[in-house]
């Protein structure tokens, strides 16, 4: 991390898990051991816990987010929520594109796009999910896969638009599955796209951008993780869901 430079953000995404009132509990265990940390702190959450996550976490440090948003303002698309709904409701952060909405939801590289326009249309700040599967980084284009999913997401953003995006590089092979790449594997693909940043934009945009992990950080790994130059935060799975786990990432990331 370079904090003299851009902001360290932990995220908690909590996949569908915790019902409200589990949701309330448990982000009032987190707040005092996560209060005064000099790091951005998001907890990401099912639909249902919106309401029982802004009210618990009112007046605290954490900051809410949720899972999806769909592209279009309204219409025929049962189970799928507006960036307005979210936005009225005051929800600040969104999480686009995380591998198990590209796995299991045929999300693609052109939804993700639509779907982060549609979220900085409406003022919404973007969680933007990339990563490689496990045949993709054995076949050596790691780096093409990433290049080119960022590139699709970000087709339209400005410059100014970009301060409302974080990059988590989340290699599937490492979620869920208890394998985590290693510091340096990690650093290698995030600086990847923070030289992406750098073309597509400028220099001074990816220096100022925040490039999260995602792949499997936990409290065990979070030091040497977040040690590295280019590794800005997390977004945390399964920790994220244990506040002692997650204070002890969140500390981490405030030194």
């Amino acid at each position: 991390m370079d904090k003299s430079k851009r902001a360290a953000v932990i995220a908690g995404n909590w996949k569908m898990n915790k019902t409200p009132s589990e949701t309330t509990a448990l982000i009032n265990e987190m707040k005092p051991l996560v209060a005064g940390a000099d790091c951005k702190v998001i907890l990401c959450v099912p639909y249902i816990d919106v309401f029982a996550a802004l009210d618990a976490a009112k007046g605290s440090n954490i900051e809410i987010g949720v899972e999806n948003v769909h592209w279009a303002e309204s219409g025929a698309f049962t189970g799928e929520v507006s960036a307005k709904m979210l936005t009225e409701v005051g929800v600040p952060y969104v999480i686009i594109g995380h591998s198990e909405r590209r796995q299991y939801f045929g999300e693609t590289d052109e939804t993700v796009n639509k779907r982060v326009r549609a979220a900085l249309d409406a003022g919404l700040k973007v969680i933007l999910c990339v990563g490689e599967r496990l045949e993709q980084r054995e076949q050596g284009v790691t780096d093409e896969v990433v290049r080119m999913q960022t590139k699709i997401a970000l087709q339209g953003v400005t410059s100014e638009e970009l301060k409302n995006i974080i990059i988590a590089y989340e290699p599937v092979w490492a979620i869920g599955t208890g394998k985590t790449a290693t510091p340096e594997q990690a650093n290698e693909v995030n600086h990847v796209i923070r030289v992406l940043i750098s073309e597509l934009y400028s220099k001074a945009d990816a220096d100022a951008f925040t490039v999260q992990y995602g792949g499997s950080m936990n409290a065990k790994n979070c030091d040497e993780l977040l040690a590295q130059p280019d590794v800005d935060g997390g977004l945390i799975g399964g920790a994220s869901l244990k506040a002692q786990d997650f204070s002890i990432i969140v500390k981490a990331a405030s030194k």
